[in-house]
């Protein structure tokens, strides 16, 4: 008899994640301080448990240094929001991180989101494009790219818009491995294979 192959999941649909989902109210003391600093930092007191918080639980001290290095890459560095946005995007994008894309996709661009160059960003936004691709795929920085970004963003926030590509890639990481996906109901931007 020839062997049972594996179900398919439809390519829209994600496998369930690899570690549960914490309830609230069954969280650890060291748990519960995490999601109490994730709350009254810049994120808010409404976070949820939810996408790379929900990993970071499982690991209460890696997830406090995580979030707190998370926090001041979105929300404290000299890199101008819709740059720095633009950059989390384009490495969702890059990771085909399911949930990144979603908590961050009000921003995205059509032709990102569909893996082609944005010709009609503006010429900000096209440096920090060309400066994660090639980041990305060759581990390393051209001059001729390296000084495009420098001229947008000066050398403080080049070095914090290399933080914010190396910060959301870990979570890229975290959040594909441990098969974090969007709310129920929510598409999914890319398909799973």
């Amino acid at each position: 008899m020839p062997a049972k192959k594996p179900a398919r999941r439809p390519a829209n649909k994600m496998p369930p994640p690899r570690v549960p989902i914490l309830a609230e109210d069954k969280l650890t003391p060291a748990q519960r301080a995490l999601l109490g600093s994730i709350r009254s930092g810049p994120r808010g007191g409404s976070t949820t448990i939810r996408g790379p918080f929900a990993v970071f639980l499982h690991a209460p001290a890696f997830g406090e240094l995580a979030q707190q290095l998370g926090g001041h890459c979105r929300f404290k560095t000299a890199v101008a929001p819709r740059l720095s946005e633009f950059a989390i995007l384009a490495t969702a994008k890059l990771w085909r991180a399911q949930y990144e894309w979603f908590a961050h996709v009000p921003q995205a661009e059509r032709d990102l989101h569909k893996g082609r160059v944005p010709k009609s960003a503006p010429k900000d936004e096209r440096a920090i494009y060309d400066f994660v691709q090639e980041l990305y795929k060759t581990r390393r920085v051209s001059d001729k790219t390296f000084e495009r970004v420098r001229a947008v963003l000066g050398d403080a926030a080049t070095v914090e818009l290399v933080g914010i590509l190396g910060y959301y890639a870990l979570i890229s990481m975290i959040l594909n491995v441990f098969r974090m996906s969007p709310p129920e109901g929510e598409p999914l931007p890319f398909a799973e294979t």
